[in-house]
């Protein structure tokens, strides 16, 4: 096992965490977690010897194999997977010398060798590579041929490719898709070795890691549990500071206002219940974000126009190369779209053709006048003016769209609240991190006021706090928004709607996001059935449907709705309720925020209104709870009722 014995950690003059002490075993997956600059590169450092312990100590067992991503990407003439398989340090010497069959110990060399499994040593670095998104023809390639992003790929595959004891992953899904992610997801959990992960993506962290290290104040402490179990316990500790309690509830009201107004759709369909207890979660886990640098608000727009943009029968792609087909699609003001499909199936395509970056090939386009877009992609923040600080930059912005009228005071607010306050603002943007260029970009993007906002892979280097920040603002946007997003989490909590891109097509994904994976796999074995739904068993032994089993599907789906009917009533008559004590509760509180109130004369009345305020409470809990065991009974009956229909 690892040990960290009173361990003290520098950099420079900076004391990143003292006297830590903890136990890792063998097997655990640890999440590593903290704020920008805490340390957690530090102590991958450290325990790749690369930096100096200050005080204390680090054991790691003798012969344990070790693997990192490689902070570099490989920039040369050698193929792809030459550079994967070099991960494996000992399949790469034996392979050499095996070569020699005159040598000495050439049957030891070749008893060690497929001990190792080494003849399929190529198949199992393709394999990889396949998961990480490569195409077979890439695996040839030479390194230099791709593009950062793709380079940093081949590095994770490396790593995967060694047989090692002890993994080391930093940001491993920055530059993956969804597909890439949930592939790497499933790689990891069958993962027998100890691993301990860097990552900004929730649900990836929520999925593997069995125990979470965190440091925070110049501690570091080992919680056991998932990152929500640790959020959890963190929001417990903070409850007891009166003024991170303070905030706390600001918070929690701000994400219980949001989910009772979207409640009223939370009965429409999968994907809006799914949305509704991705919120539910957030509501619980947003005490741990008391404290965090972040709290923006994306300003809203001018103009709102309906509909912001509609396309019939578009056809869109490169050169003469069609991508996607009969594209049908409308936005308007408050539409949540997430884009979701297989890598390469065209998703940054249609981003680009609704920013207007692509010219469609036959079809109609037709935009409002008055439509905004703000389109943030990668290439956003290459065009970030390297040599100009923030303060700078937004100073010109301003000038261009709001004819300069703010003052310097209110930019430094506004550029305060993505985390660039104080000497920050004025720093010069070319040795930023990728993580605050990003911020940045968004930041600017947000400035000029869109009502359409298309994200494609917003979160890339954004880290925890961050995107939690950005979930909150774009709930509270009046505009409309289009997201291509890794983050399972951002797209729960931002999409109302899912669009499918996938077999040269873009269509309404009937499941949630949580469904994804198993529309994935069927595409991945080949069925023909998985334009827009999850593939039933009915729908993979009859693709054709004759009249008959259509007239006794329509029977069983009207017996369908006569079942749910009940419930469906019982959830309507509880957001009734909620609203209407929501409303009475709403003016208690104005009433209690009068400051005469709290005079001696007034003791007798405030006694009143607090002893209704409890009532209401306890009413309205009352109410939500029935909404959700009717909502939950919703789920379970409906679920029964298509197990049934399939046998």
């Amino acid at each position: 096992m690892i040990q960290f014995e009173n361990l003290s950690i520098r950099r420079g003059e900076n004391l990143l965490f003292n006297n830590a002490s903890c136990q890792i075993h063998p097997g655990q997956k640890v999440g590593l977690t903290g704020a920008n600059g805490c340390g957690k590169s530090s102590l991958f450092a450290m325990l790749r010897n690369e930096l100096v312990v200050d005080k204390g100590d680090v054991k790691i067992p003798k012969d344990w194999v070790m693997a990192h991503v490689a902070q570099e990407a490989p920039a040369n003439d050698r193929q792809a997977i030459d550079h994967v398989l070099d991960g494996d340090a000992e399949w790469r010497k034996l392979d050499a010398k095996i070569q020699d069959t005159q040598h000495p110990q050439f049957l030891k060399f070749q008893s060690r060798y497929e001990e190792i499994d080494g003849y399929s040593a190529r198949s199992r670095a393709a394999q990889l590579l396949d998961g990480l998104g490569f195409s077979p023809k890439d695996i040839e390639k030479p390194a230099k041929e791709f593009s950062g992003g793709w380079r940093v790929r081949l590095n994770v595959a490396k790593a995967l490719m060694c047989r090692s004891d002890l993994l080391l992953l930093d940001e491993p899904t920055n530059h993956l898709d969804l597909d890439a992610v949930l592939w790497l997801e499933r790689w990891l959990k069958s993962y027998t070795g100890t691993l301990i992960l860097i990552a900004h993506d929730r649900d990836f962290l929520d999925t593997l890691t069995t125990h979470t290290l965190h440091i925070e104040n110049q501690k570091a402490q080992l919680f056991k549990g998932n990152y929500s179990a640790f959020e959890k316990i963190r929001a417990d500790q903070l409850a007891n500071q009166q003024s991170a309690y303070e905030k706390q509830q600001r918070e929690i009201a701000h994400m219980q206002d949001f989910v009772r107004r979207f409640r009223a759709k939370a009965t429409k369909a999968t994907q809006a219940q799914s949305r509704l207890k991705a919120l539910e979660k957030m509501e619980r886990i947003a005490p741990a974000h008391v404290d965090s640098p972040f709290d923006f608000i994306i300003p809203q727009p001018e103009k709102n126009p309906s509909p912001l943009l509609s396309l019939h029968q578009v056809c869109v792609g490169y050169d003469n190369n069609i991508i996607v087909k009969d594209v049908e699609f409308a936005m308007s003001p408050g539409d949540r779209v997430g884009l979701i499909g297989p890598n390469g199936a065209g998703k940054s395509t249609v981003i680009k053709l609704l920013a207007g970056e692509l010219k469609l090939k036959t079809g109609n386009y037709h935009k409002s006048k008055e439509l905004n877009i703000g389109y943030f992609a990668q290439h956003q923040i290459e065009k970030l003016q390297m040599d100009h600080t923030p303060m700078e930059q937004m100073l010109i912005l301003d000038k261009d769209c709001n004819n300069g009228q703010a003052t310097e005071n209110q930019l430094r607010r506004y550029l305060g609240s993505f985390g660039f306050s104080g000497t920050k603002a004025t720093q010069k943007v070319g040795p930023f991190s990728g993580g605050e260029k990003s911020r940045l970009a968004l930041a600017l993007l947000c400035y000029q006021k869109p009502n359409l906002l298309l994200l494609d892979e917003p979160t890339n280097h954004l880290d925890l706090e961050m995107r939690q920040a950005l979930a909150v603002a774009l709930q509270e946007y009046s505009g409309a928004v289009v997201l291509v997003s890794h983050d399972r989490h951002l797209l729960k909590v931002n999409s109302d709607k899912l669009i499918l891109v996938a077999n040269g097509k873009a269509t309404e994904f009937q499941g949630s996001v949580d469904d994804y994976p198993k529309w994935l796999a069927e595409h991945n074995r080949g069925s023909t059935d998985c334009d827009n739904s999850l593939p039933s068993e009915s729908q993979k032994t009859k693709p054709n449907i004759s009249a008959s089993e259509k007239r006794e599907q329509k029977r069983i789906e009207a017996e369908r709705r006569a079942q749910l009917q009940p419930i469906t009533n019982r959830i309507k008559r509880a957001e009734r309720v909620m609203e209407k004590l929501s409303q009475h509760k709403a003016e208690i509180e104005q009433q209690l925020a009068e400051p005469n109130l709290y005079n001696d004369e007034n003791k007798e009345k405030l006694k009143s209104i607090l002893t209704d305020q409890a009532y209401i409470q306890k009413e309205l809990d009352q109410a939500e709870m029935q909404w959700m065991e009717a909502s939950q009974e919703y789920e379970e009956v409906l679920e029964q009722l298509k197990t049934t229909v399939k046998t």
